[in-house]
């Protein structure tokens, strides 16, 4: 799969280096130093790409936005048009000095980024830390993470988990993408208590459950019955 990535920071990379690793192929792009961005790729794999963000967009049949909330606006615009296309949010609202969130419970990063983007099929997966990416394993406490993926496009809703699971993370699908409102301050807990309150990089939720959304139907269905 050909994976434009719009952001060359520590995620960008860590998610970069796993794809690589399962033979997909990548465009790095979105860096205010070209020459920095093209170590950055070289590192992630010798064969590849950079370019500038519309030039990611075009290579890409997945656009991976992993900026910081704060360079959305600038990033989406330097991408051009994405009507049609999968785009993979790795993106919180937090706040630059990592206090809060710019945006919480009334909306989310994911849907400003959607209106933003408009006709694009946004889907957001917030991944684990890079800390846990870039072990060399991502089983803590001997458990898979759990990833929340929101989005409103089922089709591509079903492309983002395989790539996160590349990853060994676990994923779940949370919903519609307004189910980001709830995920995202979850993941502002986990950033305050892995930098604030001393637990470091290497944390992250398990989501536990007896039975699937369809099992659980089905056995609803079977006790009316």
């Amino acid at each position: 799969m050909k994976i434009g990535i719009i952001g060359a920071g520590n995620l960008a990379i860590a998610l970069g280096k796993l794809w690589a690793r399962h033979g997909h192929e990548l465009c790095f792009s979105y860096s205010r130093d070209s020459e920095k961005l093209k170590r950055t790729a070289q590192s992630v794999h010798p064969q590849a790409k950079v370019g500038l963000p519309q030039e990611a967009v075009a290579f890409a049949d997945v656009i991976v936005l992993a900026v910081p909330y704060g360079a959305v606006v600038d990033a989406l615009k330097a991408a051009g048009p994405l009507s049609g296309k999968l785009l993979f949010s790795c993106v919180n609202a937090l706040k630059t000095d990592y206090s809060g969130l710019a945006v919480g419970t009334t909306s989310s990063a994911a849907e400003e980024i959607a209106n933003l983007a408009p006709g694009a099929k946004v889907v957001e997966g917030l991944p684990a830390f890079a800390e846990v990416l870039n072990s060399e394993s991502r089983i803590i406490a001997g458990e898979n993470l759990t990833v929340c993926v929101s989005g409103d496009d089922t089709d591509a809703k079903k492309l983002v988990p395989g790539l996160l699971e590349q990853g060994e993370l676990h994923v779940i699908d949370a919903g519609p993408l307004r189910t980001a409102r709830y995920v995202e301050p979850a993941m502002m807990l986990l950033v305050d208590l892995a930098y604030s309150q001393g637990y470091g990089g290497r944390v992250g939720f398990k989501f536990l459950f007896d039975k699937t959304p369809d099992q659980q139907a089905q056995s609803s269905i079977n006790n009316v019955g």
